[in-house]
Order: structure tokens, then sequence, then C-alpha cells
């Protein structure tokens, strides 16, 4: 496969590709939805049309057929990049450079490790299962919500490529505004306060950011001509920071990035984000977004400033804050009556784990910390679908309005279990490896803190198989339950893939451990020397 593929040159333009189809997808749509409206309303004389209308006009019916080829085509191209990686270098594949701005020194700098792939598989395997579980749910203003898929796509998989910082920058802002539309205009009630919510804390974080990004692009300016370099390599490895200067930077980089994860105390914004968007809203924000703040860590705010990352006391109060996550988070899951906000303040402590994994910089912690990301996104996503699935037929998410649905709908019960078990970390599904590794690492280091996490799995255990037992064991005491329709073909397909993916990386997650260790080595190897450099050349009084 690998020679076949190298043979059209697939690694000189697969990554362009994957960011432009989903911009061209965007497009079509978008502009065949307003020639459409204004179609219809020179045919009714109405300015809008219902979602009435449109289902019976088929215009809700062609665009998320069209969002499904797109997408479909998308996971498929991508699939070609973990045959063609090379998991014996920790060098960067399938590289694409082109000039974009040169007066400002920016460039479209496109590349791939270890750990970037299996960001992009996972965005491209998510974004498809998100489409088709928008099947019936998403009838009014139909090309737009598919269009804004799509550009969050190119968004989220921009970040995830991009080897200038500058063009790392603009794709993380192109991802916020979708999204803040897709929960302000497809959420639930209260989805204006929750898009708000979300677009303001992700905004602030973006612009310490952008602070961050100029200083360094202006540090390794041309000499002669003064035009910055955005250069990820070349920032790396002639960026010279005064150390008063690096520890404000980082800690605009972790301001970005904590909020995004979000670690506590910036969580906030989490639950009701989640709580108020459509599903497939949910499944992305979970799957894919969140881990766009962790992998923002890993790339630019710890490899940039290392001995402010792994200066004693902030190291320290970073691993704190992740290990009161990973409690806070479990503790509020354990209270929660509706479910979806249950699974929300899960997935808080689970980045905890993530975190944790990240800041206590042995190689197997760092390769847990992403084997979590791909777990949690996996887990939680198959979580998001199944509540919205059961919403579709009972309207409430309230924990307490179930009870005996088992005896229903089996196939939801049996489905519901698994991904719950997954979720919780057992033995031989996907959640389990990844813990596992952060536990061994973070214990190398940090072992009191390595103690109190695992204590936590517990309480994990605890509010998911509760949750579980009342929603589908408990009697079957209410009429409106009696008559559930299980779930159909359509919903089934959703879900395999995902079920298939718990127990793939549950049996057998050699395949991910073997593409990710060069990247967590290069990782661990880069801030580890990069530190010792730096406290080496740093002289009290805080000058370099």
């Amino acid at each position: 496969m690998a020679a076949l593929l190298n043979s059209i040159g697939y690694d000189g333009w697969i990554l362009p590709a994957l960011l432009l189809l989903p911009l061209l997808g965007a497009a079509v749509l978008w502009m065949h939805g307003a020639t459409g409206t204004r179609r219809d309303a020179r045919v009714t004389g109405a300015a809008l049309v219902t979602p009435a209308d449109e289902v019976l006009s088929g215009r809700a019916a062609w665009p998320r057929m069209a969002a499904l080829i797109i997408f479909g085509l998308e996971f498929v191209l991508s699939l070609g990049l973990w045959f063609t990686f090379d998991p014996a270098t920790s060098a960067w594949q399938s590289r694409f450079q082109m000039p974009w701005i040169p007066v400002w020194g920016v460039t479209v700098d496109l590349g791939i490790d270890g750990i970037a792939l299996m960001m992009v598989l996972l965005t491209t395997f998510i974004m498809v299962l998100a489409v088709a579980g928008s099947w019936t749910s998403i009838r009014q203003k139909a090309h737009a919500y598919y269009a804004l898929l799509m550009v969050l796509t190119t968004g989220m998989l921009g970040v995830f490529v991009a080897l200038d910082v500058f063009l790392f920058y603009v794709m993380w802002e192109v991802m916020l505004v979708p999204m803040y539309f897709i929960i302000g205009i497809w959420g639930g009630q209260r989805r204006i306060y929750a898009s708000l919510k979300f677009f303001l804390y992700t905004m602030i974080g973006g612009l310490l950011m952008l602070v961050g990004i100029v200083y360094l692009g202006l540090n390794v300016a041309d000499p002669v001509t003064g035009i910055p370099n955005f250069s990820y390599d070349v920032i790396l490895q002639q960026a010279n920071v005064p150390h008063s200067a690096a520890l404000w930077l980082f800690g605009a980089f972790f301001l970005a990035f904590a909020v995004k994860v979000p670690m506590f105390p910036f969580h906030t914004w989490l639950p009701d984000a989640h709580v108020e968007a459509p599903t497939a809203g949910s499944v992305i924000l979970a799957s894919v977004m969140l881990k766009l703040g962790a992998f923002g860590f890993l790339r630019l705010a710890v490899p940039f400033f290392p001995t402010a990352a792994m200066d004693d006391t902030i190291r320290m109060i970073i691993l704190v804050l992740a290990v009161i996550g990973i409690v806070y988070g479990a503790l509020l899951s354990l209270v929660q009556p509706d479910f979806k906000k249950l699974v929300a303040y899960s997935s808080v402590s689970h980045l905890g784990f993530v975190m944790l994994g990240i800041f206590a910089l042995t190689v197997q912690s760092v390769q847990g910390a992403v084997m979590v990301m791909i777990s949690h996104g996996i887990s939680t996503g198959a979580l998001f679908f199944l509540i919205g699935m059961v919403y579709e037929r009972r309207h409430t998410r309230e924990i307490a309005a179930y009870g005996g649905i088992a005896r229903v709908i089996p196939l939801f019960a049996t489905l519901l279990v698994i991904v719950a078990l997954s979720s919780i970390g057992v033995p031989g599904t996907n959640g389990f490896i990844g813990e596992f590794l952060v536990l061994i690492g973070a214990f190398r280091t940090y072992p009191m803190l390595a103690v109190i996490a695992t204590t936590v799995v517990i309480l994990a255990a605890a509010y998911l198989l509760w949750a579980v037992q009342r929603i589908i064991f408990n009697p079957l005491d209410k009429p409106e339950n009696e008559h559930i329709p299980d779930l159909n073909r359509r919903e089934l397909l959703v879900m395999a893939p995902l079920i298939a993916a718990i127990i793939w990386m549950g049996v057998y997650p050699a395949p991910i451990l073997r593409r990710t260790e060069a990247a967590a080595e290069r990782f661990v190897r880069l801030v580890e020397t990069r530190s010792a450099v730096d406290q080496a050349t740093t002289v009290p009084g805080g000058a370099r």
C-alpha cells in the first residue's frame, strides 16, 4: 500500500488536500443554500423556508449526503497517512511548504509526526460519524450546518498539521467561529449563553497566544529585512527569549491551551457548551476540540518554553491542578442528574490524566497521555451519540426519567454498557492502556500525585456504573419507557466503528504506540535538553 501511494506522490499533496477539500465543500453547500433560499422565496413569497418545507423539498437531504461523501472521502484519503508513515523516525513527514504572506514571514508549512497523525485520523473518523449521527436531527438550515462542519474540520486539521506558528493561530481561530454558530443556532434552550461563553473563553485565550506568537516571530526576524519568521523549526532552534519573558510567554500559552483542554479551574464553559450543543456538536467538542489544548502543550507551549514549563514551582502547580481536575470532575459527575452533564464533567477528569501525563515528562506518561486523548475521543463521543439517540426517543436527559429500559431496548443497553466500561478503563478496552501508562510514568517522577489519581479510577467506576444501573437496570416503572423503539440500522452503523475501535485499541494498541513512540521520545528529550541548557545559561536576576 505504501509503495502504491508513494508512486502517486501521496505525501506531497495529501495534507493541503485534507485542508482544502472541506473548504471547497463548504463553499458549494453555502452557495447552493443561498441560491435555494432565494428561489423558494420567489416561489412561495416567503422570506424563509420552514423546516417542514426543507424536508419536503429535499433541501435537507442533499446537503447531508454531500457532507457524508466529502467526509467519507476525507477519511479514506487520511488513511493513507497510516500506511506511509515511518514509525522509526521522529522527523516531520508528509511535509508541504509554500509561501503565503511573505511580507509577514508567514508560510503554509504542513507536516505530521506520530502524535499529529493520530489526531488527524481521529478527526476524520469522528467527522464521518458526526454527519451520520445528525442524519435526522438537523432539518433547518441544513446547508449552513454542514458547511460549518466542513469549515470546522479544516480548522481542527490545520491546528494538528501546521508547522508555521502563525498558521497554527489562524487555524485555531478558524475553528472557533463554526462551533459558536453550531451551538448558537442548533443548540438547546440556553444555546446563546453557552455559545457566547464558549466563544469568549476561547477568544481571550487565543489573543493571549497571539501576543506570544508575534513576540517569537519577531525574536527570530531576519536581521537585514526585519521580516518576522514564524517557522516552528526556526523558533525552536534560534529563539533567544530572556528567562523573565519566557515565564510571561509560557503563561500566555498556558492560559490559551488550559482553557481549551479544559483544565481546572478554566473548565466552567464546558458543561454549558456540551449540554446545549446538538449531539454532533457535543461529539466533536469532546472527541476532537478538547484535544487541541493538550496538543498545543505538546507542540508549542512546553517545547518553546521548557525552562518555564519545567520550573519546579510552575510544574508542581500544573500537576496539582491536573490532579484536582481529575478528582473534581469525578466528584461532580457523581452527583449530576443530567446524563449529558455527567459525561461533560467526566471529560474534565479524563483530560486531567492527559495533563498529568504531559507534565510528568516520561516517555511512558506522554504516550499514555496521547492514548487517553484518542480513547477519550472515541469513548466519550460514543457516549454522546447514545445520549442523543435516546434523547430523540424520550426528549429528556434526566437519569431519573429512565429505569429498566434494558428490557425494552436491549441493543442500546448493550452498547451503553460496553462504552461505559471503556470510559472507566476496564482492561481489554481502549481506556485502560492510556491511563495505565500515564500512572506508571507519573509514578516515577511524582508518586504521591500518581497514587491520588489512581484512586479516582474507583470514582469513575462509581459515577458511570451507577448512572448506567439507574438508566437500564432499575425497575421499569414509568409507562412512557415501555414502548421506546430500539436502535435502528443507521444508528447501529454509527456505533459499530466506535465499538470496533474500543475493542481494537484495548486488545492490540501496539500499532498506535509504535507510531507515537518516536514523537514522545523527541518531546521528552527536547524538553529535558533545552531546559538543562537554559538553566545553565541563566544567571541570577533573570537574564540570559
